[in-house]
């Protein structure tokens, strides 16, 4: 039997996502219900700018003053997608304290903060969901701890960003330099002008210290997850790679370490073989895997960020707490029980690409190969070619610590025949 009091909702935002959310509240208004047990109504809507014209919106319910918002008691649920950190924290605290609950799709603030909130949504007794924070529309943050609660996940490995793999496509199968393969992505709406936050890796690295942390019940902050950006990938690198049989992805991996006492977070560019899967994801869409003990590797595919796939994401959310709200019950919160030690880059093993601009002469690669034997890199593969005394040398190494490559390179560049490092990456998907 439903019940007939509508369970109010107040949004916090109404941007390309927020207004997407209001719409599909209203459309779907019936459907909701139903899946609920309940109506849900729509009972306010905080704004930066109250005077735009929002369609779809009764203007009474429009308020600049989201604090009061949160504070009205009558809230059951509060839906925070304006992004940042402040006021989103104080707000989304404010609301428990005042008695709702929270769907977020605030990636940046719940990488930083998610063990506070979470303690005061506990502490209150109210859920805390954010599906939307990580790959748009793609179902993930629930499987992860709900549907796989009873394995044990090993590895997360994925593209979760759209607008950079929009950019490495473009550059993978048109040829594109960086500048004109962004400036591509931005005339078309995929980067936003100031994409720094794209393609220098801090969205997915907020992204992934999310997913590390639900994965490995692990408290795993952004400042843990080890970062870099794709603005250096080149033209030259991309066909270094398929020479290889290889393309570049900006990969977010999230890996329990193999005697299972220590986890890494990192982003960076990496060459996968063209045979993986994620070497296929192309455009804006997202891809992430996820290896466990039990079920073995899982693939989640999507689009990754938009506002209807975003708002997908939120309502999906709305509905479970709105049941939990209905049935006096809670939904999981924070798992950090493992609180396993974060390790830091230079420990992380993995394979490595790397090209040198030497001098074309007899001994040279006696000499690079020598450098590599002192720190204990073992070399996979070399391709050398060049002429009128300039060369390149391209090392493939086996898997090596980020330390000990680390120190390799800069052995390397105090050779005398070594004229520079034209480019290292790492060799993921293997």
């Amino acid at each position: 039997m439903m019940r007939t009091r509508p369970l109010k909702v107040a949004l916090l935002g109404c941007g390309v996502v927020g207004s997407e959310v209001a719409r599909i509240m209203t459309t779907h208004a019936d459907d909701l219900a139903a899946r609920i047990g309940a109506p849900v109504e729509l009972a306010g809507v905080a704004v930066r700018r109250p005077d735009r014209v929002r369609e779809g919106i009764d203007p009474a319910l429009v308020t600049t003053d989201a604090t009061a918002l949160v504070k009205r008691g009558d809230i059951d649920v509060v839906v925070e997608v304006i992004g940042g950190i402040e006021p989103a924290r104080t707000l989304i605290t404010t609301a428990f304290e005042h008695g709702a609950s929270v769907v977020s799709a605030n990636k940046a603030l719940i990488a930083q903060d998610g063990a506070s909130l979470h303690a005061a949504a506990g502490e209150h007794g109210k859920d805390l969901y954010y599906e939307a924070a990580v790959a748009g529309a793609i179902p993930l943050i629930r499987p992860l701890r709900e549907s796989l609660a009873g394995d044990k996940v090993n590895r997360v490995l994925g593209i979760v960003n759209g607008t950079t793999n929009f950019i490495l496509d473009a550059m993978d199968t048109t040829g594109a330099g960086y500048q004109e393969a962004l400036d591509e992505a931005t005339a078309l709406g995929y980067a936003e002008a100031d994409p720094t936050a794209d393609v220098e890796g801090f969205d997915a690295a907020a992204k992934a210290a999310i997913l590390a942390g639900i994965a490995f019940h692990t408290r795993v902050r952004l400042d843990d997850v080890y970062r870099e950006g794709m603005t250096e990938v080149t033209a030259a690198d991309f066909a270094s790679a398929k020479e290889m049989g290889c393309t570049i992805k900006l990969l977010a991996i999230c890996e329990r370490a193999a005697d299972g006492g220590s986890v890494t977070a990192r982003v960076h560019p990496a060459m996968i073989p063209l045979s993986h899967p994620l070497a296929n994801v192309r455009e804006a869409y997202n891809a992430v895997f996820v290896e466990s003990d039990a079920a073995g590797q899982l693939m989640f595919y999507g689009p990754g960020a938009g506002g209807s796939p975003t708002a997908s994401a939120v309502l999906g959310d709305l509905v479970a707490v709105c049941r939990n709200r209905i049935g006096g019950a809670t939904g999981p919160g924070e798992s950090a029980y493992a609180a396993l030690p974060v390790s830091p880059m230079g420990e992380v093993v993995t394979r490595y690409h790397i090209s040198l601009d030497v001098a074309d002469k007899p001994g040279v690669l006696a000499q690079v190969a020598t450098v590599f034997a002192e720190h204990g890199v073992s070399i996979d593969t070399v391709r050398q070619s060049g002429k009128d005394g300039e060369a390149s040398l391209v090392v493939v190494t086996h898997r090596a610590s980020d330390a000990a490559l680390g120190g390799t390179v800069e052995a390397l560049r105090k050779l005398d025949t070594v004229r520079g490092v034209a480019s290292i990456m790492r060799v993921e998907g293997e």
